[in-house]
């Protein structure tokens, strides 16, 4: 079993700032933020997940936003540089948007932060759903769902050939004969699509694990297409043990149509646990954390996740229809919306749910519970690990490295030691030779 800590500065929850067991400093304290690396390198951890978020706030979204830890974070590759240079084993996975980045200049951040962890990065390819990110880079308009995939394909097939600039043995630093590399391994390559084009090849040798990991979290229809014919890892939210193994099974299908083998993608659905010595325990956490969510949080980010505006609706309502041509997170919006329907839920108790799962998988319980529900899923073929979303940071980590970790030692299901170095060995994928298709 696969395991990645998704760390967000306080933890998953909306209100986990306000709970005794957080740092509410930590997004810009690197000290806090290395603490939790390194306890997630304390439990073996295959890697720290990092996201990045750069919307606006507007008078609209003031209410929620004033009540959150939100604008008060590091920059994703800033960060991971700084915990490439004070960790040693465990991987490092930072999202960074191809919809306002250029591939180039991506392609050399994280070739140069892979070299620098000897080979530990992972880059989590998304599009930005958030419409409001735009503004940021000077356009009048968010790029619509479907170009953002097919920009988001051009964006990877010219990072990773960028990454292949030269072969693994171009550079002979031979200072004999004073050749510094060998120009036949180099690999300049040119490139001409619908929405980018480049040119040439990076100044940086190859990684010591050939190439980044690429890690994708969509889970739409082009989602699934571009995961299918790029990813190496992907980060999806279900909520069901049927419909996970349908999403695998789906993105394997695909896989093997276009040719590529499945044992090249692990799948990891991501997992909110709420930890607890006891079910009561476990119970007794998440009261106190729904008690802590402020309504205006709550509708905020459900609004977000729907396209909708819910502000003065009745809180024991239903959720309203939601518009069929959002234009953000279409995925994340069908499985809410489908929630809703199945556990026929308020809107209060829909925001209280995206308060602290965002639509992800939520259990709670004990470390016996936890381990049960994670082995279910692993061994019936849901899912090849899971990327946690700790409620609160750093305690609900912690209780999952003392308490969960060790139960799942206990049943062969997870390591006891780190058995490679890269981030690639960590999660059993193959190194690509220079060149090869994902």
């Amino acid at each position: 079993m696969k395991l990645a800590a998704f760390l967000l500065p306080t933890g998953h929850h909306a209100a986990a700032w306000r709970h005794p067991g957080s740092a509410p400093d930590a997004g810009s304290n690197f000290q806090r933020q290395l603490d939790q690396a390194k306890l997630a390198e304390r439990g073996l951890f295959d890697a720290v997940f990092i996201a990045d978020f750069t919307s606006s706030i507007d008078e609209a979204t003031m209410d929620g936003f004033k009540r959150m830890t939100y604008g008060a974070s590091f920059e994703p590759i800033t960060l991971l540089s700084a915990l490439a240079a004070t960790t040693s084993r465990i991987g490092l996975i930072g999202t960074v948007s191809t919809t306002y980045s250029i591939p180039y200049h991506l392609a050399r951040q994280f070739l140069s932060l892979d070299q620098i962890s000897n080979g530990r990065v992972g880059w989590n390819l998304v599009t930005t759903a958030n419409t409001r990110e735009s503004v940021h880079y000077g356009k009048t308009s968010h790029v619509p769902h479907a170009d953002r995939y097919r920009q988001a394909r051009e964006f990877a097939h010219i990072v990773q050939n960028f990454w292949d600039s030269w072969e693994d043995d171009a550079f002979l630093r031979d200072t004999d004969s004073g050749k510094f590399f060998s120009p036949e391994k180099r690999r300049p390559f040119h490139f001409e699509g619908e929405f980018l084009s480049a040119s040439g090849q990076l100044d940086i040798p190859r990684s010591v694990q050939g190439r980044p990991v690429l890690v994708q979290a969509g889970s739409s229809e082009p989602g699934r297409a571009l995961a299918a014919e790029t990813a190496e890892m992907v980060f999806t939210a279900q909520q069901t043990l049927e419909e996970a193994k349908a999403f695998r099974f789906d993105l394997h299908r695909r896989m093997r149509e276009i040719g590529r083998n499945p044992e090249s993608l692990k799948v990891m659905p991501g997992v909110y646990p709420l930890v607890g010595r006891t079910q009561t325990e476990a119970e007794d956490l998440k009261a106190e954390l729904d008690a802590l969510t402020h309504p205006d949080v709550g509708l905020f980010l459900l609004g977000g996740m729907t396209g909708t505006d819910l502000r003065g609706l009745p809180l024991d309502g239903p959720l309203p229809e939601v518009p069929e041509n959002f234009n953000g997170n279409r995925s994340r919006q069908s499985l809410l919306v489908e929630m809703a329907k199945r556990r026929n839920m308020s809107l209060r108790d829909l925001y209280l749910e995206v308060s602290g799962a965002r639509g992800h998988w939520s259990i709670y319980g004990g470390p016996k519970q936890i381990a049960d529900q994670l082995e279910e899923w692993f061994v019936e073929g849901a899912a090849d690990g899971f990327n946690i979303m700790p409620p609160i940071l750093p305690q609900s980590l912690e209780t999952f490295v003392d308490l969960v970790v060790p139960e799942l030692q206990k049943r062969g299901l997870f390591r006891k030691s780190y058995e490679g170095h890269t981030l690639r060995e960590h999660l059993g994928l193959r190194r690509p030779a220079s060149g090869e298709a994902p």
